[in-house]
């Protein structure tokens, strides 16, 4: 078909053939499988070889649609409770298709003055939505994997100062290996993030006082101890995935108060719990942490990938994360300069657009009751489980995770574990709905999580049917 230059008219009608094809997808959200594993099939219509002249534009956005609605998961949708994964609320879609109208490369000011505004915007609108003090900074970024590597980037960049190093020039070569204490609940993001730092994603020492992984906080005090004054990093978790569950952040605040560390926090979903009087006190001492890591795709709703991190001293960015050298690129402190310089990721699309449009959207009362309603279910669930004679719940529910299990009469311990990893498999494979397995304290479960504007008993109460189902033809 050529260059697509002789194809500039077909823009408006591709536009369209994404509009016609949204509304029935959109439809059938609420009833359609999570995936359709009759649909894999279609999928081998986008491969074979790279085409010499092209189909067109026409011709491959049909395909690209017929093929995607039909095998696409729906993780959008309310039966999805997998990943602690959200969707996208109406406000939001909407602004990430302007994202990809307007194309903006949100580096810096003098690549667009727009995407800087709005992440000015969103940045501190996020920050009084969690509860923050003024003077709090941050960037947008992919994930909340990203927003750690952020945290833990400036807690080295800090932790070498201490030392007399400055580790943007000189590395950390030479360096001692950087203490990074922590309870069990460690995310495997956290641990990535000091792989790609060069620490190590197994220098994070555990102190757990049970099997969940609970923080032993007095092994932390003596490790503080032992380490005589040197500079240590607390890493605390948030609202951990198996169970919703949260470090005591103000006591590990004291401790980092006391011993003069640096407190990282990874909040991925759990920062959310800031905003409302029920769940508020289990993020109580978050606001005296160094840095704080999160999701917007998670329960705030915004289309992949979105993720921020939140610091206390928003100047430590621009050393640990500007670009050396280049003429034509501005410096972090330059008129000119911007969040690319300000976090990992140079090249941005403008994930500004939908957090600012689902803000403006519903504002700080929408999200509350979002958060609240999402507990309410998360507690219909735990209840509905609690009344099932074949299913047993693991944990409590402090948030917006239910960790149960399949638990059929007369069978062990070993028994029941193997059940329930098939059951896992067996879900995933089924796609009514979507969950995954776990092992928490010594036990093989599923770990919903109600993140999704959409869901509803109604979506909960499929699910509970879906799994003892499975269960039964399993067992």
């Amino acid at each position: 078909m050529g260059d697509p230059l002789t194809e500039k008219d077909e823009t408006r009608t591709a536009l369209r053939q994404v509009v016609d094809a949204a509304g029935p997808y959109l439809d059938s959200l609420a009833d359609r499988p999570v995936y359709d594993r009759a649909a894999e099939p279609l999928l081998a219509e986008l491969a074979g070889p790279l085409p010499e002249d092209g189909h067109g534009t026409g011709t491959a956005v049909e395909t690209l649609l017929r093929v995607g609605t039909a095998t696409a998961t729906a993780s959008a949708g309310p039966r999805f409770y997998h990943f602690v994964i959200g969707g996208s609320t109406p406000a939001a879609l909407a602004a990430d298709w302007v994202v990809s109208l307007l194309d903006q490369n949100a580096f810096v000011r003098a690549s667009s003055r727009f995407a800087d505004a709005v992440e000015t915007v969103v940045l501190d609108w996020l920050r009084q939505l969690v509860g923050l003090p003024a003077g709090w900074g941050g960037a947008l970024t992919a994930s909340a994997t990203f927003a750690n590597l952020s945290g833990l980037a400036l807690a080295t960049h800090w932790w070498a100062q201490r030392h007399g190093v400055d580790v943007t020039s000189a590395g950390l070569a030479g360096l001692p290996r950087m203490p990074v204490l922590c309870g069990g609940y460690v995310h495997p993001s956290a641990r990535k993030a000091l792989q790609l730092l060069g620490h190590g994603r197994d220098s994070a020492e555990v102190f757990a006082r049970d099997r969940t992984g609970r923080v032993d906080l007095a092994a932390i005090r003596r490790r503080l101890r032992e380490l005589d004054g040197a500079p240590a990093v607390l890493a605390a978790t948030a609202g951990e995935p198996d169970a919703g569950d949260f470090d005591p952040l103000a006591d590990l605040a004291d401790l980092a108060g006391e011993y003069r560390a640096w407190l990282h926090v990874d909040g991925a979903f759990g920062l959310f719990a800031t905003l409302s009087p029920r769940t508020a006190h289990l993020s109580a001492g978050i606001e005296r942490a160094d840095s704080i890591a999160a999701d917007a795709h998670k329960w705030l709703n915004v289309p992949y990938e979105s993720g921020f991190v939140l610091v206390r001293e928003p100047d430590r960015l621009g050393p640990a994360f500007g670009m050396p050298g280049a003429p034509y690129l501005p410096g972090p402190d330059d008129p000119r300069g911007g969040y690319g310089l300000l976090g990992p990721e140079s090249s941005r699309r403008a994930r500004a657009l939908p957090i600012w449009a689902t803000l403006a959207a519903y504002g700080r009362t929408g999200y509350r009751e979002l958060v609240e309603r999402h507990c309410d279910l998360a507690r219909y669930l735990a209840a509905t489980v609690d009344a099932a004679p074949d299913l047993q719940r693991l944990a409590e529910v402090p948030l917006n995770v239910v960790c149960f299990r399949y638990r059929p009469d007369g069978r062990s311990e070993a028994e029941l574990d193997d059940i329930n990893r098939r059951l896992g498999e067996a879900l995933l494979d089924d796609g009514r709905v979507f969950a995954g397995t776990t092992v928490y304290n010594g036990h093989v479960g599923l770990r919903p999580a109600i993140s999704n504007w959409r869901t509803t008993a109604a979506d909960l109460d499929v699910f509970v049917d879906v799994v003892r189902e499975l269960g039964a033809s399993l067992s």
